[in-house]
């Protein structure tokens, strides 16, 4: 793992050929191997290189991704690692940030209170403490020695490692758990303790879940803090990826992905991003091949509200989404990783792969995975339509948790049951917010669908639990939201979201305008069919809802400004001969309000 120490030759990260069968989810390597020997020897050289830091700079890393010098990597961090882990990252600043030569290695080495000779002083991500001024005090129980006897250890990490023990006293008596060391000399930063902090209020705020870790207790001491959680003693996903040689039947890879997206719809129903979603981070609970699957480490994670954009850079090289790379993204970027594990379960390579992390980088924001090469053109066209909707780097336009779940692909795969979206509450803020006209559009739209993208919407409908009559209001939203509520939607304030949706305590909505209110269109736009949509939904909405209108009272419908333009802006909206909106102006108006498209000139 880590920085290359010869120069050699750097393969095309837009070609098929670039990528590589499945060896180990590392760092790249100046040499990669094809052979199982290989494999074995990598992941028992625990004490191997490490990676480097990101090779570019600040304001976004496709800054320097594409241009024609980068930066020399840093030297490899001392941070112990496991062999088999995937590189992961940690950056955290205020957007925009205040330099845009401010290199992200600078970041990582304050982040974790290590002195850079080349830091640029204006905008310090560091803390003026030092870290002996810094409280490392948790509040949390000291008996942990006299609680649980310490086994042997069972795994490492970038900031602690994990040990199995077995309960001395209290209801778990007699039982086996993972406990989770994290030391705090390791903490020598107040971010990393806001790190520690945080994950241990995540794991105890969710619960619920069969697919998540158990969290049991958390305790600290001089030198460690302590989080004790269910030992799960099956392994990790990406082992069991390797023995198989990296590729799994449809069935067996819907078997593994239904309970990653289910876990994964739940933690963004309540508010939780994970931000590292990969095979290492997938633990079974036994040995047995059906096994259930438990998602682990919210080292990473973080709260974030329905309406928000996160913008540290965060996650692992090979799994990160392109949006967190450009530092504007939220829990479609968990998705993306998604996507990125079904591609390497159902062919057995990387879709996207190069030398280096920043050819990494620069494949995950500008080349596409390839769908030509073996085993791809056995596959069903359904499985490759659901890796693709996983993997579109546009985010909008990228499926839901839940939405995957009910792909055509995976939704009558063994009993599988779709979860309620936080995604229906905000497309519903939108919806109830948009002028007229717009709504009418949106109706004209839904009324296109096809019965494999009602079946979603149904399946959402029905998780609100509509009245004899078949309507929602704002009471039926609160208590779909209160049935699948954990102290965690309590803290990323969701149930403070539907404060936006309070047009609804005085009507209902059917299921023909929930249809409406809900549908995405930029999701739609993804399809190959958006066209026959956009078309025949013109022509219902000629027949129903176009009327003659004026410029300024499309503008005023929309909202817009009165410094905007608005003749310069929409005068192609509007068709000269009748006065009535164009297909154009139709199809603009179903996105809603730009703030960038009205504040520029055409």
């Amino acid at each position: 793992m880590g920085a290359c120490t010869s120069k050699p030759q750097k393969p095309n990260p837009y070609s098929p050929k670039a990528q590589q069968p499945l060896q180990s989810l590392d760092t790249p390597s100046s040499r990669p191997s094809n052979t199982p020997a290989a494999d074995n020897k990598r992941k028992s050289d625990v004490n191997g290189k490490k990676s480097p830091f990101f090779p570019f700079y600040s304001p976004s890393p496709a800054h320097y991704l594409f241009s024609k010098k980068s930066p020399a990597p840093p030297p490899p961090s001392s941070a112990p690692r496991s062999a088999n882990s995937t590189p992961r990252r940690l950056f955290k600043r205020p957007f925009p940030p205040p330099s845009p030569a401010k290199h992200i290695k600078a970041v990582l080495l304050r982040r974790h209170g290590k002195n850079s000779a080349a830091t640029i002083p204006e905008g310090e991500e560091g803390d003026a403490a030092s870290p002996a001024e810094l409280d490392r005090s948790f509040g949390f129980s000291k008996q942990f020695t006299s609680k649980y006897e310490v086994g042997d250890e069972v795994g490492r990490g970038h900031f602690g490692y994990t040990c199995s023990a077995v309960a001395k006293k209290g209801d778990l008596k007699g039982q086996q758990v993972a406990v989770k060391v994290i030391p705090k000399a390791k903490m020598t930063t107040a971010i990393a303790i806001e790190d520690v902090r945080r994950e241990v209020k995540i794991l105890r705020a969710l619960a619920g879940h069969s697919n998540l870790v158990q969290f049991y207790d958390s305790f600290e001491d001089q030198d460690n803090v302590y989080i004790v959680m269910e030992l799960c003693q099956g392994g990790e996903l990406l082992d069991r990826i390797l023995a198989r040689g990296g590729k799994y039947s449809e069935d067996d890879a819907k078997a593994v992905l239904v309970q990653i997206l289910n876990v994964v719809a739940f933690c963004h129903l309540q508010g939780v991003v994970h931000r590292d979603l990969k095979p290492e981070n997938f633990l079974f609970t036994s040995k047995e091949e059906n096994s259930q699957l438990k998602v682990i480490d919210f080292g990473l994670s973080d709260f974030v509200r329905p309406d928000e954009k996160l913008n540290d850079i965060v996650g692992s090289a090979y799994y990160v989404a392109p949006e967190v790379l450009h530092r504007s993204y939220t829990t479609e970027a968990d998705v993306w990783s998604i996507g990125v594990i079904a591609y390497i379960l159902l062919c057995g390579s990387r879709p996207f792969w190069a030398r280096t992390e920043s050819g990494i980088f620069r494949a995950v924001l500008k080349a596409d995975p390839s769908f030509d090469e073996a085993p791809w053109p056995s596959l069903s066209a359904d499985a490759k339509d659901f890796v693709k909707r996983l993997l579109n780097k546009d985010p909008r336009k990228r499926m839901t948790a839940a939405q995957a779940l009910s792909h055509p692909w995976i939704r009558n795969y063994n009993g599988v049951k779709v979860p309620l979206d936080i995604h229906v509450f905000k497309l519903m803020k939108a919806y109830m917010r948009s002028s007229s006209l717009r709504k009418a559009a949106l109706r004209a739209l839904s009324k296109t669908l096809t019965a494999d993208e009602l079946f979603y919407l149904k399946e959402q409908f029905a998780l609100l639990e509509p009245n004899k009559n078949g309507c929602i209001t704002l009471d039926n939203l609160k208590t779909a939201l209160m049935k699948n509520a954990t102290d965690a939607m309590k803290e990323s304030r969701i149930p403070d979201f539907l404060a936006s949706l309070n047009a609804l305590q005085y009507r209902k909505m059917d299921f023909e305008e929930f249809c409406a209110a809900v549908i995405s269109v930029h999701q739609l736009e993804a399809l190959d069919r958006w066209e026959q949509h956009a078309r025949c939904a013109y022509e219902i909405f000629e027949k129903e809802g176009n009327r003659a209108i004026v410029i300024e009272e499309l503008a005023s419908e929309l909202g817009l400004s009165p410094s905007v333009p608005v003749h310069a802006v929409l005068h192609d909206w509007i068709r000269h001969t009748d006065g009535k909106l164009s297909f154009l102006g139709f199809v603009k108006l179903l996105h809603g309000p730009s703030a960038r498209s009205h504040s520029k000139v055409p």
